[in-house]
């Protein structure tokens, strides 16, 4: 067997009679286009073999690019119409692809295997209670050798029970081994190395005893004006994993693996093959433009909206919205007696071209009332750009692209003194944030996300 890492988290396995394809991602940007590829890459798609699996592991946006999908399905030499679709049970994931027009889709149930010529392909749960769709990890067994694929599945020592009972050894692990920090900058949570999480993953390594092990899915870095946000975001390195590996389990081998490299698996040995595909290849290690460094310079939050004329309209109507909308809207919210208790001093900032202005809201007044400019204090402060905040406005906006891309930031402070007594908010709670109220992260927005670039990248759309 022979699995190649064409980037991030897209991955090529061949055995000597069959080829699977994972989550590919084919051209230059990924997730709403902040992210690229790191280490930067160079695919020739006219060289890309023919497919008779395409395997998708979850719907997050660095797996399931729409552009690429919308590629694939026309692409009838890489993607044949006989190619079987792996694909989790989730509504929104499913009816993208019907949408695009493929055809030969296998929804799959964790555990349950399927056989593919000559792959039998097992798909692993996830427990990420973090998102309501699933998600899986794959097995991919070709009669000889056993892959373990975990992309980015949380498992427990159950899964890896049942896994060991289906295979008993596993010769090569693509394994989960950074805690990704995205978002944390924009709401104010923790930029330190969450411990219990990074630990967990040398845990699992150590569970599964595989007989070679490398870092996998995490190959992207910020690009353009986002580029601040790499040194808040990833907190290790695949050498750091590699190496706490060495101390924690030194039993297991274990090696970097790059964009291009082809790792050759059987007979109970790996030897990995150093940037000997022909398809792919990596063009720069720019790995040091994600040093985690988060003390760094911080980019200021402007709109994106282009054109002088258009920032005036967009401007104007803001302000109109504000003034004339947002205090009504807010105080129809059920949470509206949450920030009333709590005697919220609220602060937005809308954040133009050039400067900000800024509203403000006194929750513990008899009548809540909409003040431009600024009260005596702040704890709850909501500051985005105008070009996002209109977007949510116009529901052509996400929460994915609005908080990962720091176009909009938060922080709290909740508390209340009364009658001798000081009462806070338990800081590891999330508190309701009224622009979340007003344009909540729900399927409908998530729907849209997905049918946007559906509309933009389907052939004949």
């Amino acid at each position: 067997m022979r699995s190649i890492l064409m980037g991030h988290a897209m991955l090529l396995v061949q055995s000597k009679n069959t080829t699977l394809l994972s989550d590919p991602i084919l051209f230059g940007s990924l997730w709403e286009e902040i992210n690229i590829h790191c280490p930067a890459i160079e695919t020739d798609l006219s060289k890309i073999p023919p497919v008779d699996i395409l395997n998708l592991s979850h719907r997050h946006q660095d797996h399931f690019d729409v552009r690429t999908l919308a590629y694939l399905v026309e692409d009838k030499r890489i993607l044949p119409d006989e190619a079987v679709v792996l694909a989790p049970k989730d509504e929104i994931l499913l009816e993208v692809l019907q949408e695009l027009g493929f055809k030969n889709v296998r929804v799959v149930e964790d555990f349950e295997p399927i056989q593919v010529k000559d792959f039998t392909l097992t798909p692993t749960p996830s427990l990420n209670e973090q998102d309501y769709f699933p998600e899986h990890g794959l097995l991919i067994h070709d009669g000889e050798v056993t892959l373990w694929n975990q992309v980015d599945t949380i498992v427990s020592p159950d899964i890896i029970n049942y896994i060991h009972k289906l295979y008993p050894s596993i010769d090569f692990m693509h394994a989960r081994y950074l805690p990704l920090l995205e978002g944390n900058f924009s709401y104010h949570k923790s930029l330190n190395l969450p411990f219990d999480e990074y630990s967990s993953f040398l845990k699992v390594v150590k569970a599964v005893r595989p007989r070679f092990v490398v870092p996998g899915s995490a190959g992207f870095r910020y690009r353009d004006d986002f580029t601040f946000l790499n040194q808040y975001s990833f907190p290790t390195t695949p050498d750091q994993f590699v190496k706490d590996l060495g101390d924690f389990c030194p039993e297991i081998p274990a090696d970097n693996f790059f964009p291009g490299d082809i790792a050759e698996i059987g007979g109970g040995e790996t030897r990995i093959l150093r940037q000997a595909a022909d398809f792919v290849r990596m063009t720069k290690n720019d790995s040091p433009a994600v040093e985690f460094k988060p003390v760094a310079p911080v980019a200021p939050i402007k709109s994106l909206t282009q054109g002088a004329q258009e920032q005036q309209e967009e401007k104007k109507n803001l302000c109109r919205f504000i003034d004339e909308e947002l205090i009504s809207r807010l105080m129809e919210k059920e949470m509206a007696a949450v920030w009333r208790h709590w005697k919220m001093h609220y602060q937005m900032e809308v954040f133009w071209n050039e400067g900000s202005d800024i509203w403000s809201v006194d929750f513990g007044q008899d009548e809540p009332a909409l003040v431009k400019g600024r009260l005596g204090k702040v704890n709850l402060y909501e500051g985005i750009g105008a070009s996002e905040l209109s977007g949510l406005i116009q529901k052509t906006a996400n929460w994915d692209f609005v908080g990962i891309s720091a176009q909009y930031r938060t922080f709290n402070n909740v508390y209340r003194v009364e009658n001798g007594r000081f009462e806070y908010y338990p800081q590891e709670k999330k508190f309701p944030l009224p622009l979340m109220e007003l344009f909540p992260a729900d399927r409908e927005m998530d729907r849209e996300k997905f049918m946007k670039d559906v509309r933009r990248w389907k052939k004949g759309a």
